[in-house]
């Protein structure tokens, strides 16, 4: 029978590294009848494999196409480690050295089960549970799984088998059936703690949202079912403050409903923005007149306009609903006059957010206590609230998402006569911006 070729037996040219059967690492062709459709960490493993199956003692792994894999291996995002038919660690990449603590000179060459002491939950060993050398010829690879380390350390685990054909060599007589032998163990490590943060966030935002619709909802429902029962016991007046609670209530839950349709937006990257020539001093402008329709005194706010201002191009709606959350902030957690300043990005001078150029800048003044300095990381993440009970702290999230989806940016420092200052910029685009 002809013996197996080699990696050594076919020099190549070239110094790419792909990720299926028969490609080239560091100028050696790496052998193979077919893909392994393993991911990459299993394509990977095939570089370092002897070629063909069931030669599994064949010959050692050159030098350079050692080396050239693992350059490879590290510049994976994940941890990634190979072991042989004997156990033996023959790749760990740079992010397996830093998730588990190991350095890859002490890893290459050891005994994978030593290097990766994994038990699950419950305390009991996966490589006894698992068996991967000795159990289910049929078994191809676990799917992700939480284990741990010996030193409590959480990582989530994939783990594919590379296996002998079964027709690779003709079994003898006296000889056990050789067929699906592992050739290989391929594992893909990752850290637990961004899935925790994850589910985190997710626990935070069913707890959020559901408090924030129990009471408008509670509100809604206990004051529509005293009006059905009780209907000709209500004067007008009191009919319609109990209908004006209601449509309140009610705008509040359609309110928090869409600042959930724009955090999904903005954390999927599917915020739209139909530019248009928009006039920013008059979208202040109508927004402080609103309010002061609504009831606010009018000394309350200022606008102070530059001239010279460029002509910006952005999403009105959008720029509504910045300015309309920015001014809300001011007057329900600030003090004083609320002032608000339009002028050009050149002119805004070191308090600008932005390098100069051709843009606007927005700036929404109180004269509150202001944030706190350690409290400036947290002011644009999603749930933060400056008081235990101040709406879904979702707003300055959504403002920030908005402003950076015109391709402007937001931050928040102490004001000039004191309290906080929220400023955003933005370019003035051209109508193809974007």
């Amino acid at each position: 029978m002809k013996p197996a070729v080699g990696l050594g037996d076919r020099a190549t040219t070239g110094g790419t590294c792909r990720t299926e059967a028969g490609t080239r690492v560091d100028g050696q062709t790496v052998p193979g009848d077919r893909a392994l459709d393993q991911g990459p960490a299993a394509s990977l493993s095939a570089a370092l494999g002897t070629g063909r199956a069931g030669h599994l003692a064949g010959p050692a792994v050159p030098g350079p196409v050692l080396v050239g894999s693992m350059a490879c291996a590290d510049e994976l995002p994940d941890g990634l480690v190979i072991a042989d038919h004997a156990g033996r660690v023959t790749v760990f990449n740079r992010a397996a050295s830093r998730l588990t603590g190991t350095p890859a000179g002490a890893a290459v060459g050891a005994d994978v089960r030593q290097v990766l002491p994994l038990h699950d939950a419950d305390g009991r060993c996966w490589w006894s549970c698992a068996d991967p050398y000795h159990g289910l010829s049929i078994r191809t690879r676990h799917p992700e799984m939480p284990l741990f380390l010996a030193d409590g350390t959480e990582l989530l685990v994939t783990v594919s088998y590379v296996r002998a054909k079964r027709w690779a060599i003709p079994p003898r007589r006296d000889q056990a059936r050789a067929g699906g032998e592992v050739q290989r163990l391929v594992f893909v490590l990752r850290g637990a703690e961004p899935r925790a943060r994850l589910e985190r966030s997710r626990a935070d935002l069913v707890s959020t949202v559901a408090h924030e619709l129990r009471s408008p909802l509670t509100s809604v429902k206990g004051f529509t079912a005293t009006l059905l029962a009780k209907w000709g016991r209500f004067t007008d007046d009191q009919k319609k403050v109990m209908l004006e609670t209601v449509n309140a209530d009610a705008d509040r839950v359609t309110r928090l409903i869409t600042e959930l349709l724009d955090v999904s937006r903005i954390e999927s990257g599917r915020m739209e923005v139909h530019r248009q020539l928009v006039s920013v001093p008059e979208r202040v402008e109508k927004i402080v007149a609103g309010r002061v329709a609504a009831g606010d005194p009018a000394g309350r706010y200022r606008v102070v306009i530059s001239d010279r201002l460029p002509e910006t191009w952005l999403d009105a709606d959008k720029v509504d609903q910045i300015l309309g959350n920015l001014i809300e902030n001011a007057v329900r957690h600030g003090a004083g006059t609320v002032t608000v300043v339009v002028e050009p990005l050149e002119t805004a001078g070191s308090r600008a957010v932005r390098d100069a150029g051709e843009g606007i800048a927005v700036s929404v003044r109180d004269e509150g206590d202001g944030v706190a300095p350690e409290l400036v990381p947290r002011v644009f993440r999603q749930f933060w609230r400056a008081k235990r009970r101040s709406g879904a702290g979702l707003g300055l999230y959504i403002v920030k998402g908005l402003v950076e989806a015109h391709g402007g940016a937001i931050t928040v420092q102490g004001a000039p006569e004191g309290g906080a200052e929220f400023r955003f910029t933005m370019p003035a685009s051209q109508p193809g911006y974007g």
